[in-house]
């Protein structure tokens, strides 16, 4: 399968249960690949016959605008956009919060969707 990805995608947003964490915005980090359903794009040259990060990375910033408690919740909400407005064959989204546990750098989750 070929995979657009986005990497190291960083953007704040009101995430967590603890009362803190529901007015003090944080800083999450996103890895997402994208699996390509149309492989038109590879002879086509078309942007019509690719998905466009920029429009994805977009409505990323708007999914990601309401306040969530879990990574895990956001994760699978940005992995269904990823298949249902965009059409892709799979999607494998990594979402980690940044510095929040003493010693560790990253804490998150990473789920993989495919279309049956």
């Amino acid at each position: 399968m070929d995979h657009i990805f986005i990497r190291d995608f960083r953007l704040q947003t009101l995430i967590g249960f603890h009362r803190r964490e529901r007015v003090v915005p944080q800083i999450i980090r996103l890895d997402v690949e994208i699996g390509i359903a149309n492989a038109a794009v590879f002879s086509s040259d078309k942007v019509a016959d690719c998905i466009d990060y920029d429009k994805v990375t977009a409505r990323i910033r708007e999914v990601a605008s309401e306040h969530v408690n879990l990574v895990e919740t956001l994760a699978e909400r940005v992995a269904r956009l990823l298949m249902d407005e965009f059409g892709a064959a799979s999607a494998k989204v990594s979402i980690a919060k940044l510095g929040i546990l003493k010693d560790v750098g990253l804490v998150g989750v990473t789920v993989e969707r495919r279309r049956a």
